[in-house]
């Protein structure tokens, strides 16, 4: 299976990371299986980053194979929604993109990819609006909804799959709206889809 990640999705997010400009089409990264951290499971401080940074995204799970998807016929591919946190190292993304190199490594390492169970998108209350916010050590700081998305879920996978196969069990990372912070040893983050927690990461 594979993990796609979104960059750049939230206009919010744009701002707060000084982008002047919005992208015109996906940003599309990719993480390894070995990135997933699935059952609450807690994230490890890696000791080669000294600037780890939670980012929160929704995710969907892709449930059928595709090709060359067109953008009227994505909605077929995925009725799950989950919640993920997209784990960077920012102090590593900066030195990488400040040597024109890849950032795959500041985005891709072992456990960088927490995610939650999943629901199916027709029970929740506004399936074309889809709210999603986070808490660290019990304060809000991130809260989004898939009506903000630049580019939404059928515009992704139909991008995507110009690119990559679809499989089966394939998750998408959808991008993360503003408020993106760092982590440290002791914190306790806690996500949700409208009202429903759907995940806990406890920070060592």
């Amino acid at each position: 299976m594979k993990i796609i990640c979104i960059g750049w999705n939230y206009p919010s997010h744009n701002s707060e990371m000084q982008r002047e400009n919005l992208p015109k089409t996906p940003t599309v990264f990719l993480k390894p299986d070995s990135a997933l951290r699935r059952n609450n499971q807690p994230f490890f401080i890696p000791d080669f980053s000294s600037e780890i940074d939670y980012e929160t995204e929704l995710v969907i799970r892709i449930e059928r194979l595709g090709k060359n998807i067109d953008e009227k016929f994505a909605h077929r591919y995925y009725t799950h929604i989950g919640l993920g946190i997209d784990f960077t190292a920012r102090d590593l993304q900066r030195q990488l993109k400040a040597n024109g190199a890849p950032w795959e490594l500041s985005k891709a390492f072992d456990g960088a990819a927490a995610i939650s169970d999943f629901l199916p998108i027709d029970t929740l209350k506004t399936p074309d609006n889809i709210p999603f916010k986070l808490f660290k050590n019990g304060i809000e700081v991130q809260n989004g909804s898939s009506a903000e998305m630049i580019f939404n879920f059928d515009r992704i996978v139909a991008y995507v799959s110009r690119f990559f196969t679809l499989k089966t069990g394939d998750l998408i990372y959808t991008g993360t709206p503003s408020g993106v912070g760092m982590v440290a040893i002791g914190d306790r983050l806690e996500g949700y889809i409208e009202n429903q927690k759907m995940l806990t990461v406890n920070i060592r």
